[in-house]
């Protein structure tokens, strides 16, 4: 069954953005500005219609100037260990010096990647389906068949 998004054209426009935005920077490197526009722009259009993005989306871009964090190229990416068991992974942008520390647990997972998560959106879109669906008149023989329901109903309670 497919998933029905609300704002579909939104969330491809979303992605090509994010898409233009590695390919600017894979082709020339030096072209961080042009990515940086684009990703500001993504950024600004999800805003403004009140789209969530993918952790992932989210994780590689600088929330300070809107750059995209690529280690290596627009961010230095580092290994640190707080209390000898906390492992995080420390992001600095190259434009404007803002750092991110992500957890860096193997074991943990994302509630948007865990399968509750994805049962709890069927059954939700499975209920809102079946609302908007018009209710269909029943043939003259079938309602003798509803009538043993009911009086089975009334003799269970």
């Amino acid at each position: 069954m497919a998933v029905h998004l609300k704002d579909k054209e939104a969330y491809q426009r979303l992605n090509y953005l994010y898409q233009a935005a590695h390919c600017v920077l894979s082709q020339n490197p030096e072209n961080v500005e042009l990515a940086r526009f684009y990703c500001f722009t993504q950024k600004t259009v999800a805003r403004r219609l009140v789209l969530r993005q993918d952790p992932s989306v989210k994780r590689t871009i600088c929330k300070k100037c809107c750059s995209l964090l690529i280690p290596g190229v627009t961010a230095t990416t580092r290994q640190r260990r707080k209390n000898g068991k906390t492992r995080f992974t420390m992001l600095r942008c190259l434009s404007c010096g803002q750092s991110k520390r992500l957890l860096n647990n193997p074991d943990y997972c994302l509630w948007v990647d865990r399968p509750e998560a994805q049962q709890q959106q069927k059954q939700s879109d499975l209920g809102l389906s079946a609302k908007g669906q018009p209710k269909t008149s029943e043939p003259e023989g079938s309602s003798q068949s509803s009538k043993p329901d009911t009086a089975q109903r009334s003799t269970s309670t």
